[in-house]
């Protein structure tokens, strides 16, 4: 736009708030659930939880391919932005504790509402138009 095509402020519209007034989360969370997604080995990580509702992380590790160093961070990242929910139970033996990892109602949703949505749209395009 050039000098002369500016808008006057009263043509210029505010969008709506993000959020409820009421909402149990703030944008600044609901944002870093949607960074803590964004990174390719968390996203796996939530997706192959989504699917087998709950694991230890030794069998995530395995399934989901990821480098060891990193690959408790990246667990950690999803369980401290509410994605990810981190259980202990005892074993069968009493022994001690099993820990396992299963999502969060919000990691569901926010698999399936939104990277998995867009992905779904893209193969309907591609479907489409092919």
């Amino acid at each position: 736009m050039g000098d002369t095509d500016r808008r006057s402020p009263g043509e210029i519209h505010r969008p709506e708030p993000p959020l409820p007034e009421e909402s149990g989360l703030t944008l600044d969370e609901y944002l870093a659930m949607q960074q803590a997604i964004g990174h390719p080995t968390r996203f796996r990580i939530l997706r192959t939880l989504v699917a087998n509702d709950e694991l230890s992380a030794t069998d995530l590790k395995r399934v989901v391919d990821a480098d060891p160093p990193n690959f408790h961070y990246h667990l950690s990242e999803l369980v401290d932005v509410g994605l990810v929910e981190k259980r202990q139970r005892r074993t069968a033996d009493s022994q001690g504790f099993y820990t396992y990892y299963r999502p969060t109602g919000m990691g569901r949703g926010i698999l399936e509402h939104g990277v998995e949505e867009l992905m779904r749209r893209e193969r309907e395009f591609d479907d489409a138009y092919s």
